[in-house]
């Protein structure tokens, strides 16, 4: 095998990011990247909006090209499937045959859409990646109507990108509001409404009986007609290469706070990766979000290159639902009291506190950027653990900026 260096294991953000961090703090020998996929690493949040939308034919939004690459003097292996991990002689091993010699190794091959496990399911649409994207955006234009399965951050999106094309879409949540996991109720309510406002059909506390050709059947024995089936149920963290490895899974690859998995020569980031996060009690989670793949992926190659620096950034996650956005910031779970800051009639944010007064996370939703602000200012009051005072925080005559400094 050639020298060792630092490899890198998947071809989205996190990896992109690890190759910039690692020449940023010095490291002067080889770096490769490997990926399954032919392209260079590209964008994946416009794939489920501006990617089906846009009237121009869709290009990948490149994180690194070509140029880039040789100015940071990385070897990329696109194409070729990573399929196995020899951990006593530290190399990868490829599909074509080949192996990769590290001297540490970042795993980063994030998460893929989970599957419908109902007659028929293999008939639906995911999304993945860009041909995902590519295949979808053609079959949507193609459609006058479109059956959505399930009401998370993917499927919403789908559906709203769906209707800007004028199709005639119908949303199905079997869970008895959209958005269960992290999102409070109210933010819910005014994303649903907002569907509803816009002509989505909105079919929620109903399960799924099947899918077919022409439309999909409810568990209540409905039948709804529909070009085309779309499923956004969720992402399973991407393990394979991992667990051929021997490497603890649980919920994603097992990391330290230090986002190094059970071998010390191998690291995680994104959203294959779990790990107890300092913020909250040292609770093991894994976070499917853009901001975390990149900061995980700063810290992952700080640690390899010798750090030991812990991962503490704030969870933040967002979503554009029409002219909404919705942000959120920190683990609204941990919450056990709200506050509520209403700054217009379709905009407010919801600060959730835990039994000693701190704040744990913050919720947004409001046209453009007319959160943006505030749940940046309640990001940093997260995470300097800070116990602000409820009536301060419902008033929004009250600068945030002033809590942080007291």
């Amino acid at each position: 095998m050639p020298e060792p260096g630092m490899v890198i294991v998947g071809g989205g953000m996190a990896g992109a990011r690890a190759i910039v961090s690692l020449r940023a703090n010095g490291w002067p020998g080889p770096v490769t990247l490997i990926t399954e996929e032919t392209l260079l690493p590209y964008e994946r949040p416009p794939l489920s909006k501006a990617m089906i939308t846009d009237e121009p034919e869709p290009q990948p939004v490149y994180l690194l090209d070509e140029g880039m690459l040789a100015s940071l003097n990385a070897t990329t292996i696109r194409g070729v499937r990573a399929t196995g991990i020899d951990r006593q002689s530290k190399g990868i091993l490829l599909a074509d045959g080949r192996a990769i010699a590290y001297h540490k190794l970042l795993i980063a091959t994030g998460a893929k859409p989970r599957k419908l496990t109902l007659p028929g399911g293999e008939l639906a649409y995911t999304l993945r990646d860009f041909a995902d994207g590519d295949h979808l955006r053609r079959s949507l234009r193609a459609s006058a109507s479109a059956a959505i399965i399930g009401g998370g951050f993917i499927g919403l999106e789908v559906a709203s990108s769906a209707r800007k094309l004028g199709c005639a879409v119908t949303l199905i949540e079997a869970q008895p509001r959209i958005l269960m996991r992290g999102v409070p109720d109210d933010i819910a309510k005014a994303v649903h409404a907002r569907h509803e406002k816009a002509g989505v059909n909105m079919v929620v506390g109903t399960g799924l009986a099947a899918i077919e050709t022409d439309g999909v059947v409810l568990a209540d024995g409905r039948k709804l007609k529909a070009d085309i089936t779309i499923a956004g149920i969720g992402a399973a963290p991407e393990t394979a290469l991992a667990q051929q490895a021997g490497l603890a899974i649980g919920n994603g690859i097992a990391c330290d706070e230090q986002l190094r998995s059970s071998d010390p020569d191998i690291y995680a980031a994104g959203d294959c990766c779990s790990f107890p996060h300092g913020l909250f009690g040292g609770k093991r989670m894994r976070l499917e979000a853009w901001r975390n793949a990149t900061d995980q992926a700063n810290m992952a190659t700080e640690n390899m290159l010798g750090g030991t620096k812990p991962y503490l950034a704030v969870p933040w996650f967002w979503s554009d639902q029409y002219e909404l956005s919705l942000q959120i910031a920190g683990v609204p779970g941990d919450g056990v009291a709200t506050v509520r800051r209403q700054m217009a009639e379709d905009t407010f944010v919801i600060f959730h506190l835990d039994g000693a007064g701190r704040m744990v996370a913050a919720s947004g939703i409001g046209p453009g950027n007319t959160i943006s602000r505030d749940v940046k200012l309640a990001e940093m009051l997260i995470a300097k653990r800070a116990t602000p005072s409820p009536v301060a925080l419902a008033d929004p005559a009250v600068q945030l900026k002033a809590l942080l400094k007291t």
